[in-house]
């Protein structure tokens, strides 16, 4: 299979929000088939009726396109391997449930889960692997018959063979493991439901997946993939056995790994707080991959280029919140400003925005966009940054007012206002304005502008003052001064 064009996988079940895991697993499988100009199948693994949602499907599918990811068979394509939704290949599991079953490779399991229960325990306490004991594997025709006039039901379990199973994996390099550390295992429910045993490497075989890349939590499930691949190459099912990449764990807090339950695992979130899919898939990226040893910031099409499944560390990851702020920030300022202004869009309006629909300037947001955007760290930043100029007032927090406006702030207002109201209405003349204001009260630019920044814009913190103030224009201006030494005097 080393010479057969790339064929990998992506194979979400639709249960929940995507997990930044899961679209770490899914970028390193599409960089992977890009780099290689090989093919990505994009599955979806719903066989699960009271975990999986149609909700969670439409989900998946609006993820991928937002992140950028193409798929080359799947949803909504078709390709030579349809249906791509395993809910409707329950026909395919059951015909080769039934040619394992007849050609020795697989068993019905009558032990009841009292029955494996006891017998694990007393394993257990024997200090033996406590894996299933093979109890039904070798039963004759009159123990089946026993077991039926009982009443009892059987699952099919996959017969491993008495014998250590090695692979290469191309992330850890080679591994082995022991025949008592991987029992036989089931791949059909009692009531006939496939388990994720059998379709999962049933559907990468016959879509002839040539490299499976997944998460580390999938690595002890591998040999026995591995071993049903050889019976379903036997029995001309399957043409070969994919290699196997096994990815480091994602970990968050405290060094546990990242979970479906931890709030900064969620996709939803991030896209919520505007995060751009170029600045998280880098970040993404780097959780057991880099570019280079003193490189950070590098686009989707730069990691694509450079992009290899062996250069994956196996060492666990850690997500770094602030790292991945400031990754996304840098893409933010690498973006055209046109296309900053666009994607701004949604936070410029309800119900994030907190000032009436008509009260927003277009054109006063254009001229304002290109300072924001060396400020902001995602794109919802946007909105506390510009509301200043859309409000009838501004939004001014106590902490702020208390900070900026200390003894003879009314004083040098006073006196900016006054040089405000004569000056010409551009930065640069704004600025000697305060700078002036202040030089008559001992006070330098910096301490100068605090009181007027407050009194305009509501934050100690924000856009650069003067543009703000030039493009927020001299009647706005003035009369927010003016409000603010009328708060002051009735203070």
């Amino acid at each position: 299979m080393a010479n057969a064009p790339v064929r990998v996988r992506f194979c979400p079940s639709p249960t929940g929000n995507p997990h930044v895991g899961l679209v770490r697993t899914a970028l390193f499988n599409w960089a992977f088939a890009r780099h290689h100009g090989g093919t990505l199948v994009f599955r979806i693994e719903d066989t699960d009726a009271a975990r999986d949602s149609e909700e969670s499907y439409e989900q998946l599918l609006d993820s991928m396109r937002w992140l950028g990811f193409d798929w080359d068979e799947g949803p909504e394509i078709g390709g030579p391997h349809a249906p791509y939704r395993q809910s409707q290949r329950m026909d395919i599991y059951k015909d080769v449930a039934d040619k394992l079953l007849a050609g020795g490779y697989a068993y019905h399991c009558y032990c009841t889960t009292e029955e494996l229960d006891t017998r694990r325990d007393a394993a257990r306490a024997a200090g033996k692997p406590s894996g299933y004991d093979g109890h039904c594997r070798e039963l004759s025709a009159e123990q089946i018959a026993a077991y039926e006039a009982e009443g009892r039901t059987s699952i099919v379990r996959f017969r491993m063979p008495d014998e250590s199973i090695t692979f290469t994996d191309l992330v850890r390099g080679e591994l082995t493991f022991q025949p008592e550390n991987v029992p036989d295992y089931g791949i059909v429910r009692a009531n006939g439901a496939p388990l994720y045993t059998l379709v999962n490497p049933v559907d990468d075989a016959l879509m002839e997946i040539t490299h499976v890349l997944r998460g580390e939590d999938l690595l002890s499930s591998t040999p026995r993939q591995i071993a049903l691949y050889k019976a379903l190459i036997e029995l001309g099912i399957a043409k070969d056995t994919p290699a196997f990449g096994h990815l480091p764990y994602v970990m968050g807090e405290g060094n546990k790994k990242l979970s479906k339950r931890d709030p900064q695992a969620s996709l939803n979130l991030y896209r919520e707080r505007g995060f751009v899919p170029e600045g998280l898939l880098n970040y993404l990226s780097l959780l057991g991959w880099s570019i280079a040893e003193d490189r950070d910031i590098f686009s989707v099409e730069e990691m694509v280029a450079a992009f290899d499944i062996e250069d994956v560390n196996a060492n666990p990851a850690r997500f770094d919140l602030k790292k991945c702020e400031h990754i996304n920030a840098e893409h933010i300022r690498r973006m055209d400003v046109k296309a900053f202004t666009e994607a701004c869009g949604p936070w410029l309006k309800a119900p994030f925005a907190p000032w009436a629909p008509e009260d927003f300037d277009a054109a006063q947001f254009a001229e304002i966009a290109p300072h924001a955007q060396t400020r902001v760290t995602v794109l919802s930043d946007i909105t506390a940054n510009v509301d200043f100029l859309f409000l009838d007032e501004p939004a001014t927090d106590e902490a702020s007012w208390n900070k900026a406006m200390k003894e003879g702030s009314d004083a040098l207002l006073t006196t900016a206002r006054a040089k405000l109201a004569e000056a010409e209405w551009n930065a640069e003349a704004l600025k000697n304005a305060i700078l002036t204001a202040g030089e008559e009260h001992g006070l330098k630019l910096g301490k100068a502008q605090a009181p007027v920044r407050v009194a305009v814009t509501g934050r100690t913190i924000g856009l650069p003052l003067f543009e703000s103030l030039e493009i927020l224009g001299r009647e706005k201006t003035l009369a927010r001064v003016d409000a603010a030494l009328a708060k002051l005097a009735a203070a």
